[in-house]
């Protein structure tokens, strides 16, 4: 069986590649014989092991990597979490939804689209998941639709350490409740517990239950999303985990400043660590504070990077390694103070740059590609994968080739978007630079405000270069009109608040 199945998915990815594709009812097709395992972690930058970084604990997601295909060039189509997500699950860029925001439910834009969930269901496979897959919180709710039985959700903002337990701002956000008058939380936290004192640990547990299942119930194959919470804000981790990391080694940023030449609405006031009691009012975070958060944001990736342990294992134990495509993608980058910055929200590189890993049966191992990529392209490339029917209409494009071929092409340019009041900052990253055009909705291209940067020559995007390189500027603004304009902002009624069939699961 599981021969077959590499041989399958293996001709599978073969024929993507000769640019034939197989059907979807064709009998010798991966569909109905492979498992999906899709990996979402939020906040997560490239900040690993397999990525580069020394000084990152990731031992199972290099794990995962030395099994598949790392993408040294992803990228998110919006640094936010809910436009990220949505254009993971739907193939649609933000602003073909015109949805820019964290309240506002992708359905008010697409109400009939098929998610890539539900097009799994269509093709055969059970749906499930697990904490955080589409955004739930801050007035949004999960998409009942998607999946063959209710959400296993985890809390975002939990504590364990008696003096941070208690209502917070950001807690009530999540849960859809006023934070007015309620305390600012603990912007970190390192507990003497047990990975399942917190709900990353519980929602690892649920999966590996799952997994199990599964394998002793052979028949239908799974799409399981498993969503993990950390590194998000607030960095909570078992104390085990902050012990290995060395504060004082862990990197500081080069630049504290933002880049010259750029509009000051570029950056961000990094409002989402403001909201923790930690945090200044305004101002810049001090040292000691800066090194916590670095510390922070490790230990908490690196308690994440267990929990991906756990189902690895589990895959292996039960001889289901060879039968599953696993994908591990990470919802956005985040700033450690680059810029003067800190969480997402910017179009600049360390907001927009993601870890993207595949591993499937038949496919290339511990291989890594430069193709550029983008986050709706996952949806066409498992539809690819599995033999499952192609949908047209969306944003994304595979990448199977690329998986077939380390050294093929995939995309000429990635687009990312992100809004700043009436202006929306729409940047295109090739190979070698990175374009920011600056307008407002429905406003003239010769309205429009612009930063570009080297990034060959100044990958920290320190100096924006546009009055200097007018080719450049032309080429890529060129790339760019080729793109829709931007649909505005979703406006009417808020987001449906209402109850929807949701398993509290690890939540408490």
């Amino acid at each position: 069986m599981i021969q077959r199945v590499g041989r399958c998915l293996a001709a599978a990815i073969l024929a993507i590649s000769a640019g034939v594709g197989l059907a979807a009812d064709d009998p010798t097709s991966a569909a109905g014989r492979v498992n999906v395992l899709l990996v979402c972690v939020d906040d997560l930058k490239p900040a690993i092991g397999c990525y580069g970084d020394a000084l990152a604990k990731t031992p199972n997601i290099d794990r995962l990597a030395a099994r598949g295909v790392r993408f040294e060039r992803a990228y998110c189509n919006q640094a936010v979490c809910s436009p990220s997500r949505n254009a993971l699950l739907t193939g649609f860029r933000p602003q073909s939804l015109g949805i820019y925001d964290l309240a506002t439910n992708f359905r008010r834009a697409a109400p009939t689209v098929r998610t890539l969930p539900q097009l799994f269901r269509d093709g055969g496979f059970h749906a499930s998941a697990l904490g955080k897959i589409f955004h739930v919180g801050h007035g949004n709710h999960d998409d009942e639709a998607s999946w063959d039985e209710p959400l296993f959700r985890g809390k975002t903002v939990q504590y364990q350490l008696p003096e941070n337990r208690g209502p917070s701002r950001e807690e009530a956000r999540f849960e859809g409740r006023s934070p007015e008058k309620l305390p600012r939380g603990s912007a970190t936290e390192s507990a003497m517990v047990d990975d399942e004192a917190y709900d990353d640990g519980r929602i690892a547990a649920e999966a590996v239950r799952r997994i199990r299942a599964a394998a002793a119930t052979p028949g239908k194959p799974f799409f399981l999303a498993v969503g993990f919470l950390r590194p998000h804000l607030p960095f909570v981790a078992p104390k085990r985990y902050w012990d290995l990391h060395d504060p004082d080694a862990l990197p500081r940023p080069e630049t504290t400043r933002a880049p010259i030449g750029a509009p000051p609405y570029a950056s961000s006031d990094w409002g989402e660590l403001r909201q923790y009691k930690d945090a200044p009012d305004k101002g810049p975070v001090d040292e000691a504070l800066a090194r916590r958060l670095v510390h922070g944001y490790y230990a908490a990736a690196s308690f994440m990077d267990a929990q991906v342990g756990k189902l690895l294992d589990a895959l292996d134990d039960t001889g289901l390694a060879e039968d599953t495509i696993v994908v591990l993608w990470g919802d956005h980058g985040w700033h450690l103070g680059d810029h003067g910055l800190w969480c997402k929200h910017t179009n600049y590189e360390q907001a927009t740059r993601i870890p993207l890993i595949v591993s499937a049966p038949g496919m290339r191992r511990g291989e890594t590609t430069a193709a550029l990529v983008e986050s709706v392209d996952v949806l066409p490339t498992l539809l690819d994968l599995t033999g499952l029917p192609s949908v047209a209409g969306r944003d994304g494009q595979s990448f199977a080739r690329s998986l077939a071929d380390p050294s093929a092409p995939a995309r000429d340019h990635c687009i990312q978007v992100y809004p700043r009041g009436k202006r929306l900052g729409r940047a295109i990253r090739t190979a070698d630079l990175r374009l920011c055009e600056w307008r407002e909705f429905g406003a003239a291209p010769d309205q429009a405000e612009i930063e570009l940067y080297d990034m060959n020559h100044d990958p920290g995007e320190t100096r924006n270069v546009a009055t200097e390189r007018e080719e450049d500027v032309a080429r890529l603004r060129a790339l760019l009109a080729q793109h829709p304009e931007p649909r505005p902002p979703l406006v009417g009624p808020a987001a449906d608040r209402s109850p929807k069939r949701v398993s509290r699961g690890a939540a408490r």
